[in-house]
């Protein structure tokens, strides 16, 4: 008897192989609106229905389907493709940003009855999203619409929908691995189990025995040259430190061998099979260890490499002062110092990191290396992957689809050199797809930091000095890594005065999982430090937080100085730093606060003393602040080329490198354009990631994709309006181009009209090509102002911590899509409530990652985050596209310290150390006799 199951009801009676779980079974059969998060049943992005019932797919066994009906997101729709009512409500409110986790949403409340709908907290237990701190996700749920109509010449500003927005609440959205590729092989790793040793033999002869296996590769089949995995415009700026497959392993995880197989469980036996003989050498997990004379070397290499002092473990350094902070301490009336320490945060993006590659015949008749793969940085991945393997570019092409999330941690080349060695050796093609477990101990994190901030300031609130010391654990391999430390003591130092200031910082290497370019890139970590110790002083010397900052922060139009050497194409461009902090003050004042008044409501205050505070009698009441600079874009240049022209059918379409994973540069790009032709977004088509359509662009990185790709693209849209006017001119023979304007469709010149489908007709004839290029290099460069405001209760007795209320005050600039904007800081402060409340990368003695998993590593859910109330500030950049900022990465800065300041007024306690466990807190609490 035939097995047979039905699906969005068509049936299929395929038996499903032993052990396999309904998510794989569904979408080898191409329902790829099924997505692979978690493989544990914690993310939620997988559901579906089974009969009905929403299911986890990935822990429900295929053949437990038999006899049922099952129905994916691309089931949801009628027959008619009329959308699903729920879908539909998504799509008004932009329910989603890289929406990777949509699909599980959309099945997930598709189910819920009238009781469910009433708590969702409960309801979304099962579901996580990385991106939009859930707010979106609730107004999708309740119905509220927040997407507006196009409207011609009027795009820039307003709320648009994002383009693939239809594709993403219907499951046909494609991400990297959502595709059939014939023929496919795939490929597994075997990983170090020893954070430092030499391999002295590796036999692979049982692997190779193995049915299906079809190639292991080893060091032996490695290139020699070293090269970071890390991808910047200018390689470098990162260390050559990272050999493809290494005979000397540094931590456990790093990848040993790779085997290619028929399947995934073929490759996975391949890898058992590897015997492996190591010399296993001393090892450091301690970056101050690590600094000692006499430590383990972790890598012993030349100048080459680019490593700042390789005997001491410091991979990059940065040491200055201005004046002289001893004589600023001598004449400051308070002087306080603090040593303060994060932790490792993973970027947890739902879509793990992975890579297809395979050979194809270009245009010219010449085979070519494929790699589709899930990336910030095509064209510098394509760069680095010709260096290594000694290509020329037209060799390889790489590409990505939509990518499920990256947060700066697919700023770097973590597979795709790997998968395309072996589709080299085997001329087939390869996957290479992580599991979870490995995003955790096999992909990268946020650089853990130990920061001593001392500070000195006179009685009346005036900065004398500051000095900080810095110590980042950059792991095994400093991809990152001095750049990370450099940037962390840059805009963190430079946003506040002082005569008298020093740093001295180190990038380390340690025998641990490497750390990575992460959201923030290092301020995060600095600016929890600073502000915690702003706080403090204004405390000490009777100031109010605010107005301490006010007198101290630099002001529009001065230079941003940094003992750490200044950067000279970087300025204040547009200033709104004083509207943050006054948005801050209109909040404290609903509470009876203001200056003068005490660093807030103070230590022990009652519960239920402001309006909205409903928490139990006992509960202590904080508030706090926390504020941050940042600058819009790396220095060194980011360049960005755009190409923007008519097609034939009258519309327009746009070629521009950048990637899209919900940082919502495609919406934006496509506003920008419609702007400045006088058009809608709807006539107008885009191309991107793309190393074959599209022209150069660095990177969807350095929070770069507006105030770069953005500008290059209205440079090009700008020069074809003006080609369009001129053409247009000459070809009516209006006198000229300033008599003709743009409409949605059409020029108008003098009374006279043509339809932009005969102007293209015409340009033809002429042997014309109505197009237009455009160029941004990235400098000079401005900076975003961001201040967080939190209002808390904690419990004494438990150390149970309840945000009462959240307030953002963001500079962007001119905002050009609101919607989205607020979306992008809600999401940045959801992320950082995460780092400072619960996450946490956890590593035993030996280094070993024991977080590896999503329910041992706690990421921020729909209960755990509440609505903050995002306000935009009212100012217009000189030097960003139209008036805009980045407003990226930065909302993440001042949270942590924020909620630290909030708990200490709460508390009287300063706390030092991320995260802010509950039990933390109650220990703390219980130590100083208040619990």
């Amino acid at each position: 008897m035939s097995y047979g199951i039905h699906i969005n009801g068509r049936p299929f009676e395929d038996e499903p192989r032993a052990g396999q779980c309904l998510r794989t079974y569904l979408r080898e059969r191409g329902w790829f609106g099924v997505k692979k998060g978690c493989d544990a049943g914690d993310c939620g992005a997988c559901t579906v229905h089974v009969d009905g019932e929403p299911v986890h797919s990935c822990l429900y066994p295929a053949v437990r389907a038999e006899g049922r009906a099952v129905t994916t997101v691309e089931g949801l729709a009628d027959e008619d493709g009329e959308l699903h009512p729920i879908q539909q409500k998504f799509l008004d409110a932009q329910g989603f940003q890289c929406g990777f986790c949509t699909a599980g949403y959309l099945m997930t409340t598709a189910a819920l009855d009238a009781e469910q709908l009433a708590d969702l907290p409960r309801a979304f237990k099962g579901n996580i999203c990385r991106c939009t701190g859930y707010r979106a996700i609730e107004d999708a749920v309740r119905g509220v619409r927040h997407t507006e109509e196009p409207d011609a010449g009027r795009a820039v500003g307003r709320n648009l929908g994002a383009p693939a927005g239809p594709q993403v609440v219907t499951g046909t959205a494609r991400y990297t691995f959502d595709l059939d590729v014939p023929g496919l092989l795939h490929m597994k790793l075997l990983r170090s189990p020893h954070p430092h040793a030499r391999i002295v033999a590796i036999d692979t002869a049982a692997a190779l025995r193995v049915p299906g296996v079809h190639l292991v590769l080893t060091h032996q089949d490695a290139p020699e040259r070293l090269y970071s995995t890390a991808r910047h415009e200018h390689p470098t700026e990162d260390p050559d430190d990272t050999r493809l497959l290494d005979d000397t392993v540094r931590y456990i995880g790093q990848r040993v061998a790779a085997v290619v197989a028929d399947s995934e469980a073929a490759a996975e036996e391949g890898c058992r099979r590897i015997e492996v003989t190591y010399e296993q050498l001393p090892y450091v997990t301690d970056p101050e260890e690590a600094m000692a004379p006499g430590a383990p070397v972790v890598h012993d290499k030349g100048p080459e490499s680019r490593i700042a002092r390789p005997e001491n473990n410091v991979v990059g350094e940065v040491h200055g002062e201005i004046g002289s902070v001893e004589e600023g301490f001598a004449s400051a009336d308070v002087v306080y110092g603090e040593t303060f320490r994060t932790q490792r945060v993973q970027h947890a993006s739902l879509e793990t990191h992975g890579a297809v590659t395979w050979y194809e015949t270009g245009e010219d008749g010449e085979e070519r290396l494929t790699v589709r793969s899930s990336t910030q940085t095509p064209f510098l991945t394509r760069r680095a992957l010709c260096a290594l393997f000694e290509l020329e570019l037209k060799q390889v092409r790489v590409l990505a689809g939509r990518v499920g999330g990256g947060f700066g941690g697919k700023q770097e080349m973590i597979v795709e050199d790997i998968v395309a060695l072996a589709v080299m050796r085997l001329r087939r093609p390869v996957k290479l797809e992580y599991t979870r477990a490995e995003q955790f101990y096999g992909a990268t994190t946020r650089h853990p930091f130990t920061i001593g901030v001392r500070a000195g300031a006179r009685s009346d609130g005036t900065l004398t000095a500051l000095q900080v010391r810095v110590v980042s654990n950059t792991g095994a391999y400093g991809n990152h890594g001095p750049a990370v430390m450099f940037h962390s003591v840059g805009e963190s130092m430079a946003v506040y005065r002082a005569p008298h200031k020093k740093v001295n910082a180190y990038s380390v290497y340690t025998n641990s999982v490497p750390a990575g370019a992460f959201r923030g890139y290092g301020l995060g970590q600095v600016v929890f430090a600073v502000e915690s110790v702003m706080d403090e002083l204004a405390r000490r010397t009777g100031v109010d937080p605010l107005v301490f900052r006010e007198l101290n922060i630099i002001g529009p139009g001065e230079h941003m100085i940094s003992p750490g050497g200044e950067e000279e194409d970087l300025e204040i461009a547009s200033y709104g730093l004083d509207q943050c902090l006054q948005v801050v003050r209109d909040a404290i004042a609903e509470y009876g606060g203001g200056p003068g008044s005490p660093a807030g409501s103070g230590p022990g205050s009652p519960a239920g003393s402001g309006p909205g505070d409903d928490v139990p009698d006992g509960w202590l009441v904080g508030q706090g602040t926390g504020m941050s600079m940042i600058a819009t874009g790396p220095p060194g240049g980011h360049f960005a080329d755009a190409t923007v022209k008519l097609l034939q059918d009258g519309t327009y379409d746009i070629a521009v490198g950048t990637a899209e994973f919900g940082n919502g540069t495609t919406t934006v790009h496509k506003q920008i354009t419609a702007g400045a032709l006088s058009t809608t977004v709807d006539r107008i088509a885009i191309r991107q990631s793309d190393t074959d359509v599209v022209r150069h662009d660095t990177g969807a990185f350095g929070s770069a994709g507006t105030v770069v790709a953005g500008k290059a693209v209205m440079k090009a849209a700008d020069a074809l309006a003006v080609q369009l006017l001129e053409f247009a001119a000459g070809y009516l023979g209006a006198a000229a181009p300033g008599e003709c304007r743009l409409t949605a469709d059409a020029v108008e010149c003098a009374g006279r009209v043509v339809s932009l489908k005969e102007l293209f007709q015409a340009a033809r004839a002429a042997g014309r090509e109505l197009s237009a290029d455009g160029h941004w290099g990235g400098s000079p460069r401005s900076v975003a102002f961001n201040a967080q405001w939190f209002r808390l209760a904690v419990d004494p007795g438990t150390g149970e911590i309840r945000i009462l209320r959240s307030v953002h005050a963001a500079d962007a600039g001119k905002v050009m899509n609101p919607m989205q904007c607020r979306g992008q800081v809600e999401g940045g402060v959801a992320q950082a409530l995460g780092a400072t409340l619960f996450e946490n990368v956890r590593l035993d003695e030996r280094g070993e990652v024991t977080t590896a998993a999503f329910r041992r590593y706690r990421l921020p859910q729909y209960a755990d985050v509440p609505r903050t109330e995002v306000h935009f500030m009212e100012t217009s950049d000189a030097i960003g596209p139209l008036g805009a900022k980045s407003m990226s990465e930065s909302p993440f800065n001042p949270v942590a310290p924020a909620f630290a300041n909030a708990l200490r007024d709460a508390t009287g306690i300063r706390f030092t150390e991320l995260p802010l466990t509950r039990d933390r807190v109650w220990l703390a609490l219980h130590e100083a006799g208040k619990g």
